[in-house]
């Protein structure tokens, strides 16, 4: 990952989605601050340097054989999307999906959306971990669609334990951004 990217990353992150003050995490956690990470995955400057952040850190890793990223709806959408058109820039073929909270009860009744995931190798991602709730809930409906799941690649991770939770759960976990970064620390 070239530092200039990431840097720059880092920077609009702080001045766009780092807001200060006491908040109460949707784990239930409280903090002095919070990461509102769609308002920088949503941005027309840092969205698509997410996705080349995510996709270096990935192959730097070693990671480059997968076909597929996305997570569970909302803060995974955008970061799939990124990563979707950023892989696209480079030529290679990677797509993105989402994974529902549960099946829609009409239509198809799939809890995951988007090209079919049966069979492939896919990323799961996340805008920011607090707990690793979403990653698993998306991988247990990855897992039950068919999909291989190579790791779970998240923006900003709070060092809140996520990562030990889901490398428990026996993924591979990555993350591209720290609270030192962001100065939270």
């Amino acid at each position: 990952m070239t530092s200039a990217q990431h840097s720059r990353l880092v920077e609009l992150i702080k001045e766009l989605a780092v807001v200060h003050g006491r908040v109460t995490l949707s784990s239930g956690i409280e903090a002095d601050y919070y990461v509102d990470l769609r308002r920088a995955t949503l941005h027309h400057e840092a969205a698509p340097l997410i996705g080349q952040v995510m996709l270096d850190m990935l192959d730097e890793a070693g990671i480059t054989d997968f076909e597929a990223a996305g997570g569970l709806t909302m803060g995974a959408d955008p970061v799939g999307t990124a990563i979707m058109h950023q892989a696209a820039a480079r030529g290679r073929k990677v797509d993105a999906f989402v994974v529902r909270k549960a099946a829609k009860a009409h239509g198809m009744g799939r809890q995951v959306e988007g090209p079919d995931v049966k069979g492939r190798k896919v990323i799961v991602v996340e805008d920011t971990s607090t707990t690793g709730g979403s990653p698993l809930t998306a991988a247990q409906a990855l897992e039950e669609a068919g999909a291989i799941i190579v790791a779970v690649a998240t923006v900003v991770d709070r060092d809140t334990g996520a990562q030990k939770v889901i490398e428990d759960a026996g993924y591979r976990y990555l993350s591209a951004v720290s609270l030192d970064d962001l100065g939270l620390r």
